[in-house]
């Protein structure tokens, strides 16, 4: 009944799910022919779903030879992240196989299957995506082998390195994250379906990789501890706590979420350069691929600023939000709408004597005047009572079928973490 009471209190969830599952996701991720699919293909179009169902549907639902090329340099980059992740692998052989790997690509037999990872089958049918890889156009060739080099380069670099200054943090999140970014960005223009500008203009592709990345980082504090990383940057949790496990305490929460705002407003740094590249794209399928994981790291930095349940448990946004911003992230005008919606939020929760209140009160501004809201869609969430009344009554009726058919956006929503 829990699940039934948020929705009580969300109405508006009710009416976007229903019609995500009537059909209405189709208009976001349309189906693609499998059987229209070579051997080789359908093989690396499986391994996608096995890694990442919710990237696969994004990826599928790119137009044209494109999509081919997104897939397989996301299973090359999987493949990469997963020499990285297994810490069975000593660093004498670590090391040179990140700064070698990309030259495997054009290896038609290498293959690793040492790795005890849960998506070792990246590595161990290897041969499979490489040959896929040389399958592909040599204009998309490039850019994936470049990335591939770029990044295992920079794996290498931090695999006995922490993370100490801000700089050093942008730097991390551009290895992981801004380099895909940009590699994307290479590969939208290389299609012809944006204009050369989109891959050319590095800052801003990077910009959207390091968002999304940081705010990853930011969520998913207690989870790394947990684990054993430690991926915020020692500049500034320093300055709160001598030891960053120490924020879980309960003694220290109230610094531990002066901590987290901080680096709130710096992820928030990056949301202008978002809505400049978004601003830039014409092709409605790239759009939809690039905008719906922004549109969900703004709605997640929101519901974790100033959120003492971070250093708690999870915090994720509502099912039904996710599926809400899934529908309507389909153009630039609800996109800064959203943005507008949830930098409002987070500037109605800055507390007065947060040290960093004045720089997240600045930066959005900035957002604010980019983003201000026109048309239509400024009162994107405004029910009239008898719609009110029939999502409510609809809720009762439905509430546990709609909690299993809503999986699809959850899975979604953890998109960022893959």
């Amino acid at each position: 009944m829990e699940l039934l009471r948020k929705w009580l209190g969300h109405p508006e969830d009710i009416y976007h799910l229903l019609r995500f599952k009537m059909g209405g996701y189709r208009a976001v991720m349309p189906r693609m022919d499998p059987d229209s699919l070579g051997l080789g293909l359908r093989t690396c179009y499986r391994y996608l779903n096995q890694t990442s169902r919710s990237f696969a549907a994004v990826i599928q639902a790119l137009d044209g030879e494109l999509r081919h090329a997104v897939c397989i340099f996301y299973l090359v980059l999987r493949a990469l992240d997963t020499i990285e992740d297994d810490m069975t692998i000593s660093l004498d052989v670590k090391v040179p196989m990140l700064n070698e790997f990309h030259s495997y690509l054009y290896q038609p037999e290498w293959k690793y299957m040492e790795s005890k990872e849960k998506h070792r089958q990246v590595l161990e049918d290897f041969p499979t995506i490489s040959m896929e890889f040389r399958n592909l156009a040599k204009v998309y060739q490039d850019v994936i082998s470049d990335i591939c080099h770029k990044m295992g380069v920079g794996m290498a670099e931090f695999l006995e390195k922490k993370v100490d200054s801000q700089s050093e943090w942008d730097r991390y999140c551009h290895y992981v994250a801004g380099l895909v970014g940009i590699g994307l960005s290479r590969l939208f223009s290389a299609s012809e379906l944006e204009d050369p500008i989109v891959g050319q203009d590095t800052e801003l592709a990077n910009s959207m990789g390091l968002f999304l990345q940081k705010t990853n980082i930011i969520r998913d504090y207690l989870e790394d501890q947990l684990e054993g990383r430690e991926f915020w940057p020692r500049e500034v949790w320093s300055r709160y706590t001598k030891k960053l496990s120490d924020l879980t305490k309960p003694e220290n929460i109230d610094m531990a979420v002066q901590c987290m705002n901080e680096l709130i407003t710096n992820a928030l740094r990056h949301v202008p350069d978002v809505l400049t590249y978004l601003s830039r794209l014409k092709n409605q399928s790239v759009f939809n691929f690039c905008a719906i994981p922004q549109v969900m790291a703004i709605a997640t930095l929101a519901a974790c600023y100033n959120n003492k349940q971070v250093f708690r448990g999870v915090v994720k946004i509502r099912k039904g939000q996710a599926v809400t911003l899934m529908m309507d992230a389909t153009n630039m005008q609800s996109v800064k709408a959203i943005m507008y919606q949830y930098v409002e939020e987070i500037y109605q929760k800055i507390p007065s004597t947060d040290p960093s209140s004045n720089k997240t009160q600045q930066i959005i501004a900035s957002i604010r005047a980019m983003s201000l809201p026109s048309g239509p869609m400024a009162s994107r969430h405004h029910y009239s009572p008898i719609y009110l009344s029939c999502a409510m009554l609809l809720a009762a009726l439905s509430w546990q079928y709609l909690s299993t058919i809503s999986k699809a956006a959850e899975e979604y929503v953890q998109a960022g973490e893959n």
